[in-house]
């Protein structure tokens, strides 16, 4: 955590979006599972929207989970927009227990001067297959769609835990312009991973980001940070609409 903390507080961003936020209100755990709270003490970010998902348990500590948008600008709306998985509590930690765990699409609308920016806070549903193209990832994607469909200066980001080969990701490539395109070999920091049980993760990209044709993207990269076991990824954008300001 304390690494992390070290980053953001380097890089400064304008909008976070985190994925798997634990969110405790037990300030007896330790700092990992109040990871809202550990981020605004360090960075005092004026808006913080929080989506949870599920109730997990780890290591006899009970605590919501699911994903948190961050801005230095007022966040106006704020929305949860669910997949095929209800809300519920998960007990175990196996790949059974991961593919069935809740995730949701968080959709915050942030003010910069005239400007509304769409962000969407993406986690995906898990496979270890990454170009697997299931009935259930279709679905999310779609759902992904039917959201950003019509609006304006979108920003999509998150963990997708789908490769951007995918097929499934189709009906968002149709609508949105990816950031990384092919550039990266892994998302993943491989670090934190098993290569020898599962060497794929050296070549996996499942963080992704997109954003909306009336957005320009001025600078873009994943620094390699020991910070999690997955990459982050950082963008410095603007709108095409008003060209003097910038969000990163």
């Amino acid at each position: 955590m304390e690494e992390l903390l070290d980053f953001l507080e380097r890089e400064q961003p304008d909008i976070l979006v985190a994925q798997e936020v634990l969110n405790s209100d037990d300030p007896a755990t330790p700092q990992r599972y109040r990871s809202i709270e550990a981020i605004q003490s360090r960075m005092h970010f004026p808006a913080v929207e929080y989506a949870e998902a599920f109730i997990d348990n780890e290591q006899g500590h009970r605590f919501p989970s699911g994903n948190a948008t961050f801005s230095r600008f007022p966040i106006v709306e704020h929305h949860i927009i669910p997949y095929d998985v209800p809300y519920g509590e998960r007990t175990e930690h196996n790949p059974q227990a991961w593919a069935n765990t809740p995730r949701n699409l968080q959709h915050t609308v942030v003010q910069v001067d005239d400007i509304f920016w769409n962000v969407f806070n993406m986690h995906g549903i898990w496979d270890l297959v990454g170009e697997r193209a299931s009935d259930r990832r279709k679905k999310m994607c779609q759902t992904i769609a039917d959201a950003v469909r019509g609006k304006t200066h979108i920003l999509l980001a998150g963990d997708s835990n789908l490769k951007p080969t995918n097929p499934a990701l189709k009906p968002i490539d149709e609508l949105l312009t990816s950031v990384f395109g092919q550039e990266l070999t892994t998302s993943f920091n491989i670090k934190r991973k098993d290569m020898v049980k599962f060497p794929g993760y050296g070549t996996a990209v499942v963080d992704l980001m997109y954003v909306g044709h009336d957005v320009r993207v001025l600078e873009h990269h994943c620094p390699q940070v020991d910070i999690s076991d997955h990459l982050p990824l950082v963008a410095v954008v603007e709108p095409l609409t008003n060209g003097k300001d910038t969000v990163e």
